[in-house]
């Protein structure tokens, strides 16, 4: 019988919000305003210090070559609550750190838990409870570690500057620790059946009980391509290649803010620039989704050639700053689109049964992408300038394209979920 009871599903997709709005966003978003205080307080230059997140994305990388076996073998909700006390306590034991090499064990030991808090949680979890909208909630759940770092920039700051940095580490650390692990732990569940639920869109009556005896499984097969045929496609490689390249262009967002303060603007420019790409990303998480829920080569071609448009308008807009402002917001489509498009170009390809596993191993071109491209697009800026690396990668961002709609038209699945 149909009750008005709210699905649960949107529990899980409060707990994918967490994840990334509170995890993720004190992990990542805020992790360079750190920067300058603790190298300064270690004696080591800043880029030595930010090696630990290179080691991150590493240790992610490794880590996702069993991450994707292991959320489908065992209990999410014990992974990713597991994952969150480990990330907790790290963050802790940063806060009484003084030696640079203890960062690099941090960076390594977060990076193992970023493999399941960041790259599977919400899109395994998202595709177990929702067959509508999944776009749209993918987009959601992405665009929380944007509004995460919003919210926690400024509080790192004002903590930084009146209590320190150790003290900074200690209560973000106590936050993702003492409130995020348990209510994880409490409210995550595996599968819409461990509830006694179809997935929301499955039937008209979301809320009408499984059969009792489904407890630990999805409600029904999924459809899909297993994951043994599917890692021999070449379609599979080419989402591998689109996944690697979109992370490594989006690693560009770290170097706009020292072209714009390079060029014959206000000291505050830089600022507005980086504001600009943030709200593009957040803005552009949102829309992919509702896009691909409607036809996913769409959400491919708008992500990629927004994205390039914006490096030109960069480059071309060395004179207007109000050029350059709207190029970093479409800019910030492509960086939204290395979660979202990829996540739901895996799907669309390849289905829901053994989603987890295949893009487990789609996001260890992400990882690899972040941890290779970050290097070496300095080292390239140094070599040829800024405007070289942005003409790179608006380059890159049309052959994405290429490699995203290809496999889509191929298939004839653009806009099929």
């Amino acid at each position: 019988m149909q009750t008005n009871r709210l699905h649960y599903g949107y529990i899980i997709l409060i707990c994918c919000c967490l994840m990334m709005g509170v995890n993720i966003g004190i992990t990542f978003s805020c992790a360079g305003i750190f920067y300058q205080p603790v190298s300064q307080s270690l004696g080591v230059a800043v880029g030595t210090f930010g090696l630990y997140m290179s080691l991150m994305y590493i240790a992610s990388t490794l880590m996702l070559s069993v991450a994707g076996r292991w959320i489908e073998k065992y209990s999410a909700r014990y992974l990713l609550a597991g994952s969150s006390a480990i990330m907790g306590l790290t963050l802790i034991s940063m806060a009484i750190y003084n030696a640079v090499w203890q960062f690099y064990v941090a960076g390594c030991i977060l990076g193992l838990t970023v493999a399941f808090l960041l790259y599977l949680s919400f899109p395994t979890l998202i595709n177990r409870w929702f067959r509508i909208r999944v776009g749209l909630l993918m987009g959601v759940c992405s665009a929380a570690s944007g509004i995460g770092g919003m919210i926690f920039n400024p509080i790192a700051g004002y903590m930084i500057e009146n209590c320190g940095w150790r003290w900074a580490y200690a209560i973000f650390g106590i936050l993702v620790l003492v409130i995020i692990s348990p209510l994880l732990l409490l409210l995550l569940r595996d599968y819409p059946a461990d509830k006694g639920l179809l997935p929301v869109g499955e039937s008209e009556a979301d809320d009408t009980p499984a059969a009792p005896e489904a407890t630990s499984a999805p409600a029904r097969p999924a459809s899909g391509i297993e994951y043994a045929k599917a890692v021999r496609m070449p379609l599979f490689y080419a989402v591998f290649i689109f996944a690697f390249l979109m992370m490594a262009i989006s690693t560009l967002n770290l170097f706009i803010p020292g072209y714009v303060s390079s060029l014959s603007f206000a000291e505050e420019s830089a600022a507005w620039v980086a504001s600009a790409v943030m709200t593009g990303v957040t803005i552009g998480k949102l829309a992919l989704g509702h896009i691909n829920d409607r036809n996913s080569l769409a959400g491919v071609l708008v992500t990629t050639l927004a994205g390039a448009a914006g490096l030109f308008m960069l480059i071309e807009g060395d004179a207007s700053l109000a050029i350059i402002v709207a190029g970093a917001f479409l800019f910030g489509w492509a960086y939204a689109g290395v979660t979202v498009q990829t996540a739901m170009l895996t799907r669309t390809l390849f289905g829901n049964r053994d989603y987890a596993r295949i893009y487990a191993i789609i996001s260890i071109a992400l990882a690899a992408g972040g941890a290779l491209a970050s290097g070496g697009w300095g080292l390239l800026a140094d070599a040829t300038g800024f405007k070289a690396i942005f003409a790179t990668g608006a380059l890159l961002l049309v052959l994405c394209a290429i490699l995203g709609a290809f496999p889509l038209i191929k298939k004839g699945k653009a806009g099929v979920q």
